[in-house]
């Protein structure tokens, strides 16, 4: 009974002790860190009758600001190109200040490379259906992205690179 009480005395006397040790997720702030949009062969490109073909490139980087609070940029370029001609290039960096407490280093890679993207993507789907659509083209709609099994697959291709390293 006596180790009892010096149990519950002890919580008691650091009630914020147990709880510091809670991992966490915050939202600190989402924003539009940097925006491009080129139309290099305007206004010849609107003569054409032909539909732009559409490539996508996704990137995404993470950086620590502070203890426990990071900076998660997700980039996504567009181009659309009819025949060699460039239509349009739209470039968003997404970006969003995230705030993750007591979260093993391991597991960080994972919120950087899947939850925050996913939290991302929306934000910067609407900026390039915007701006495609404010170049003077139909919208573009990006399909859902499945950051898990992109992070699945880039994990799988560092491995295969790293075993073709050891081999040489």
């Amino acid at each position: 009974m006596a180790q009892k009480e010096a149990a519950v005395e002890q919580t008691t006397q650091n009630p914020g002790l147990e709880q510091a040790q809670v991992p966490g997720f915050a939202i600190e702030k989402l924003y539009v860190k940097d925006l491009s949009l080129e139309l290099p062969n305007a206004p010849q490109i609107f003569t054409e009758r032909t539909a732009p073909q559409i490539g996508i490139e996704i990137g995404n980087a993470a950086s620590k600001l502070d203890d426990g609070v990071y900076e998660v940029v997700l980039t996504i370029t567009v181009t659309a190109k009819i025949g060699e001609k460039t239509a349009f290039l739209i470039e968003v960096a997404q970006a969003g200040i995230f705030q993750v407490r007591n979260v093993p280093d391991e597991n960080l890679e994972i919120i950087f490379s899947i939850t925050c993207p996913n939290i991302l993507f929306p934000y910067a789907r609407e900026v390039v259906s915007d701006l495609s659509v404010r170049s003077g083209f139909p919208p573009v709609v990006l399909s859902p992205i499945n950051f898990e099994a992109l992070y699945a697959q880039q994990k799988q291709q560092q491995a295969q690179d790293e075993a073709a390293q050891t081999t040489h």
